[in-house]
């Protein structure tokens, strides 16, 4: 692959950085330990989807972290178009990351964008739960924390971590929203995660499919899990088949995960905006 695109978005304009990366997720090992961050991807080159909500939990985390963030959103916006079309790649997964040390220097860093196989979707994945794993505050989106979860390993053919409460909650995933369809009603976790960009949209399709309650599944309910999924910007509904090695419903992506997701998809081929 080709090497990833990162950038320093400064108060005298865009300038290069001392590192090379050949991904977002090799490049975040430069990145600072105290700063915040966003990450999602563009369609259509240069088209996105709730571009403002992401910088508004940008700028919430930089908030809740104690670091000064005055966003430019205009020139970040031409910043971005500039780099994605100098690229050439068509769609990019993209990250804007902020320091605590240099609030007003926002690093900018943009991949190929690939969209999860389409057997993903198909046929789900399988995830594990962490238990005792809840993050110290959740609701911002700090790069420590994204250092500790590349560090996770997880075992072969495991696609997500399940962060657990001490109670047994399952909040979120490392990367993602999780959701569980218990007693015919949508669960996700109200309290103790990150509220995610994509859940914004599930919280807008779903209702008239199914009611929604903002309320974790515990581990003990997992035996009555009639289906599950998570949710990210850059992956949209995820259909999850398998936790901790037990199946979900009869181990296949459930009629309301699907309904959902194509009501997903429908919103978001619906409400797409240029950068």
């Amino acid at each position: 692959m080709s090497d990833c695109i990162i950038q320093q978005m400064t108060p005298q304009g865009l300038q290069p950085v001392d590192y090379r990366a050949a991904s977002l997720s090799e490049a975040a090992q430069y990145e600072p330990d105290d700063g915040v961050y966003t990450v999602t991807n563009t369609y259509h080159t240069l088209a996105v989807l709730k571009f403002d909500a992401h910088l508004d939990r940008l700028e919430d985390s930089a908030r809740r972290a104690g670091i000064s963030l005055n966003l430019d959103r205009p020139i970040l916006r031409a910043s971005l178009r500039q780099l994605i079309t100098q690229a050439g790649w068509g769609d990019v997964r993209f990250r804007i990351t902020v320091s605590r040390q240099q609030p007003d220097s926002l690093i900018l860093t943009l991949e190929p964008y690939k969209p999860p196989a389409p057997m993903v979707y198909e046929n789900g994945v399988r995830c594990i739960t962490l238990p005792g794993s809840a993050r110290h505050d959740p609701a911002a989106k700090t790069t420590d924390w994204m250092h500790t979860r590349g560090q996770l390993a997880l075992p072969e053919g495991i696609y997500e971590g399940l962060l657990v409460s001490d109670k047994g909650d399952i909040l979120e995933g490392t990367g993602s929203n999780f959701y569980a369809v218990l007693h015919g009603e949508l669960r996700t976790a109200g309290t103790g995660m990150l509220p995610g960009i994509a859940q914004q949209i599930v919280f807008v399709v779903a209702p008239p499919i199914l009611p929604v309650r903002r309320e974790a599944v515990n581990i003990k309910d997992r035996p009555r899990i009639e289906e599950a999924f998570i949710t990210s910007s850059s992956r949209g509904i995820v259909p999850v088949v398998e936790i901790d090695g037990r199946s979900i419903g009869d181990g296949r992506p459930g009629a309301y995960t699907r309904r959902l997701r194509a009501a997903y998809l429908d919103w978001v081929a619906a409400h797409l905006e240029e950068l």
